[in-house]
């Protein structure tokens, strides 16, 4: 029992320190999870309102950019249906067809296509170059609808050693007198103008500005992600299905083009059909959030592991403590020189089996043992052969001694103990012989012809008895007496001795 106490009683206080160092540890982890994953929600929040208004800028320097070429061919429309402009000289006529085209920035040709697609009038000189357009999208579409309005051409090239870069083309339809097909007003514009004004916002460098239209095609991109990007269908795509069904918003999603998560953010210009969509990579956005984790997690990590070390360590120290402490109840409990229960013990445990025995009503029994003649035999061989003797007559009375409950004690000087609880008198005395036995047939020391013996007197408590704890042991000690006067090596019950 002693003994499973001594095991329970330390992995109480050391599952404590494992369990509240093992929570303190979760509880850094999930503390330091939340924030990261709460500052991830900002970073990417912050990343949303950025691009947002980046389409913002975008949406309204592209709106008043259309509208100033809207007007140019509004202009030239009037200009054209006007019955007394054909009697004006040709400058003057040339000054009032393209006049408004003057304030469009990045303006390439303004030109007036009657009905057959040939070039009538051309804002870069007073004689147009006989020219032909009937090829073209944004011929083909006034023609064959008459509520197209303004139109966006796709991107082109003018085929000229002069000008190789890339153009779109603003149109509307030219009504005759009765509403009829009458040709085409075009404004084409330089696609450098979008380059311009995507340079002048900020994005990360593995992000994009891009502008499409309704169509899927690629207007413009800032900067390029492949070549040959302008002019491209990306139509079949479904980041670019979604975009056109939902009109504006932000969504994280693979691109198609470089394989990367990028963040993109999207909105239409307006009634044109275009939409401005700025994509923002994901390293871009989460850079400074993506620094910060790996600083806290490594900090919290050294953290976790410090606590857990020292709480290894304490854990360790705990360990030396107790077997400290064990050595030392030991020590105090136990004799010094037989590794016998020492007479403090014995006191507490005769007074502890008592009690028990009061309770239970089972027998108790106690056994004085005394080393007969020890004082001639210690001058003979001296105090270490009786220290020796001591030790062997101890081993003896323990090995006699087979169940935990009982104890063999030293007494003092030569004199042992032994209590044994639930024994009644009958078992106690075969108990007693065998020890007594045992110690006569011990090896002669030093050659001796007289063997070592020991007297021993016991006295048993029952149910019926009316002792106290005192008498026992003073009738215990009076059996001995009587063992020792009346041959010694002899057990004697103090059962035997009462009239």
């Amino acid at each position: 029992m002693s003994q499973r106490r001594a095991f329970t009683l330390p992995a109480r206080p050391e599952l404590l320190l494992i369990l509240g160092s093992g929570l303190t540890v979760v509880l850094i982890v999930v503390i330091v999870a939340v924030l990261l994953i709460r500052e991830h929600a900002s970073a990417l929040q912050a990343a949303k309102r950025s691009t947002s208004n980046i389409t913002q800028l975008i949406n309204a320097d592209v709106l008043r950019n259309v509208e100033l070429y809207d007007l140019a061919l509004n202009g030239l429309i009037t200009a054209t249906t006007r019955d007394d402009l054909p009697q004006v000289s040709a400058e003057v006529l040339h000054m009032v067809q393209f006049d408004q085209s003057t304030a469009a920035p990045f303006k390439g040709e303004v030109l007036l296509l009657d009905k057959t697609g040939a070039v009538t009038a051309d804002s870069s000189t007073l004689a147009p170059t006989p020219r032909n357009f009937a090829n073209r999208d944004y011929f083909q579409i006034h023609q064959q609808n008459p509520d197209a309005g303004l139109f966006i051409s796709r991107p082109f090239r003018i085929r000229c050693d002069c000008d190789q870069v890339w153009r779109i083309a603003f149109s509307r339809r030219v009504p005759g007198p009765n509403g009829e097909f009458a040709g085409v007003a075009v404004a084409t514009m330089r696609l450098a103008y979008f380059d311009q004004l995507f340079n002048s916002l900020t994005i990360g460098s593995g992000s994009s500005i891009n502008l499409l239209n309704n169509d899927g095609i690629l207007l413009a991109q800032q900067p390029l992600l492949e070549r040959d990007m302008i002019n491209k269908d990306l139509s079949a795509r479904p980041n670019f299905k979604r975009m056109l069904r939902e009109g504006s918003g932000s969504f994280s999603a693979i691109s198609a083009i470089s394989g990367a998560q990028r963040l993109y953010t999207f909105t239409s210009v307006g009634a044109l059909p275009l939409i401005v969509v700025v994509a923002l990579s994901s390293d871009d956005v989460f850079a400074a959030w993506k620094r910060a984790a790996l600083l806290i997690s490594g900090a919290t990590g050294v953290l976790c592991v410090g606590l857990l070390w020292l709480t290894w360590m304490l854990r360790l120290e705990l360990r030396r403590r107790y077997r400290a402490e064990k050595v030392l109840s030991e020590l105090a409990a136990t004799d010094g020189l037989t590794g016998l229960a020492n007479r403090r013990t014995l006191d507490q445990r005769l007074r502890l089996e008592w009690d028990r025995a009061q309770r239970s009503a089972e027998p108790l029994t106690v056994l004085m043992i005394d080393v007969d003649h020890f004082k001639a035999f210690n001058d003979r061989h001296g105090h270490q052969g009786g220290d020796e003797a001591l030790r062997t007559v101890a081993q003896v009375i323990e090995g006699n001694i087979r169940r935990p409950a009982d104890l063999a004690a030293r007494y003092g000087g030569e004199e042992f103990a032994v209590v044994l609880p639930h024994t009644d008198s009958q078992g106690a005395r075969v108990i007693a012989e065998h020890i007594r036995s045992s110690v006569e047939h011990l090896p002669r020391v030093g050659g001796d012809t007289v063997p070592i013996t020991v007297s021993i007197g016991l006295s048993t408590w029952t149910k019926n008895s009316r002792t106290t704890l005192e008498e026992l042991l003073l009738n215990a000690d009076q059996a001995l007496y009587e063992a020792k006067h009346t041959g010694r090596n002899r057990v004697v019950d103090a059962g035997a001795l009462k009239p």
